[in-house]
């Protein structure tokens, strides 16, 4: 949940502390269908999510770990059980408060923190994803912010960062090498 966060800080305070940013997965710049949107998700897809989980929210932890890791495809073969497991652990010690009220942080409208994004940018995001869409999330940031990097992960789900780790880290280690700094330089690199 940390790409509207890296948005919101630069678009918030700018980048003169920040030299490059990554946004995998996220939910920029704005999910929610809207007239002045029409590339969004429909509202009525996020309404469902909440009566899920306040109906059942372990019920729903397990339909969404299935569609987070896409285990229909990749169960066995790029996720285990047990990694599917423990994210169903993490979720369910979570405050029943805190799960319900953060679903509709992902229609934040983030379109203006997006559009003051002027450091080199990395954009990664899973072709396959069934909780952010592709087309209405990840293509979208990278196509807002001048210069960004996209990846896109062919066959990848929301949680590109296990699914596909190797293929991630080395995009981020390749994207944050460009620019060799010195030890002393007091820069962030933002990443979510």
């Amino acid at each position: 949940m940390g790409g509207g966060e890296v948005a919101r800080y630069i678009g918030k305070y700018g980048s003169k502390d920040v030299t490059k940013a990554i946004i995998i997965g996220g939910v920029t710049p704005y999910l929610l269908k809207t007239p002045d949107n029409p590339e969004g998700v429909d509202k009525s897809v996020f309404d469902g999510i909440q009566k899920a989980i306040a109906a059942d929210r372990y019920a729903f932890f397990t339909d969404f770990f299935k569609n987070f890791f896409n285990t229909d495809q990749l169960l066995g073969k790029r996720v285990s059980e047990p990694a599917l497991q423990a994210s169903w652990n993490v979720a369910a010690m979570a405050s029943p408060t805190a799960s319900l009220a953060c679903v509709p942080t992902w229609y934040e409208d983030f379109r203006n923190d997006v559009a003051k994004i002027n450091v080199p940018t990395l954009v990664i995001h899973g072709e396959a994803d069934r909780i952010v869409p592709f087309a209405s999330a990840g293509q979208r940031t990278a196509k807002l912010i001048k210069g960004a990097r996209l990846l896109s992960i062919k066959d990848g789900p929301h949680c590109v960062i296990w699914t596909h780790a190797e293929e991630v880290n080395r995009a981020i280690i390749d994207f944050l090498g460009a620019t060799k700094r010195s030890a002393s330089t007091e820069h962030r690199e933002a990443v979510a």
